[in-house]
């Protein structure tokens, strides 16, 4: 049994089908989805509606991203938790254009399955998968505010800046790495500073390559970090601007 663990989608079904087929996965294998499967592309409700049949055949676990809460919000019609102009502008226009034309049946469904998504997930090798980070020295169970688990970028920010000849042991080696074997992440596109594959620092991968802006998306076995990425998002979606 295998473990692939997949980055942001960001409303980019063509993408998601893309890396399913190239990983060539069987039904005992899992699926381990990092969040933001909306925002960006033109396809958010159809990803839903995609994942949401692909766990009745498949072991799956979805981690709930930060733009997945944020279309929670204006489903549910919490409207006055965010800035509904920011979020237009960081992709949220595409779905709320995306959701013109979708009955209350499947909205219903959809609210359900976002109201489902994990804020992590650790598995019986300690190792940890969650959309953007945690902060609590302690680690995950002792986290105070659940939004850092899909908001927080400091983990990821710490582990870039890191001096890599500094031993685990040291007094200075932060302690929150310590507690899990690996984490896995998206959430910060590793294409902010110019790469295009998932990335190592310390013991954290981010798999986050960009799927929303000009990138790919990515899925990788946690194993033997192999991975398969789709065509570039512009390239499969030609007549749209994904997120600015």
């Amino acid at each position: 049994m295998k473990k692939f663990v997949i980055g942001d989608i960001h409303g980019g079904l063509k993408a998601l089908l893309q890396v399913l087929k190239k990983i060539n996965c069987d039904k005992n294998d899992t699926l381990i989805f990092l969040g933001d499967f909306v925002d960006g592309w033109s396809e958010s409700p159809a990803v839903l509606d995609f994942l949401i049949e692909l766990q009745k055949k498949q072991q799956c676990i979805f981690i709930r991203g930060n733009h997945d809460e944020l279309l929670l919000d204006w489903l549910l019609g919490n409207n006055e938790k965010f800035d509904e102009k920011l979020w237009f502008q960081h992709g949220g226009e595409a779905t709320v254009l995306s959701y013109k034309n979708i009955d209350n049946e499947t909205i219903n469904k959809h609210v359900t399955f976002l109201k489902s998504l994990q804020n992590y997930y650790l598995d019986e090798n300690n190792r940890l998968f969650l959309h953007a980070g945690f902060s609590n020295m302690k680690g995950i169970a002792y986290e105070y505010f659940d939004e850092t688990f899909y908001w927080d970028r400091t983990l990821w920010e710490m582990v870039m800046s890191l001096d890599k000849n500094l031993a685990e042991d040291h007094i200075y080696y932060p302690k929150r790495l310590k507690l899990y074997n690996e984490i896995f992440i998206g959430h910060t596109p590793v294409t902010h500073i110019g790469k295009d594959i998932p990335l190592n620092f310390a013991n954290v991968w981010n798999v986050d390559t960009g799927a929303a802006f000009k990138g790919k998306l990515t899925a990788m076995n946690i194993d033997t970090k192999e991975f398969w990425q789709s065509d570039s998002l512009p390239d499969l979606y030609p007549n749209e601007k994904g997120r600015n």
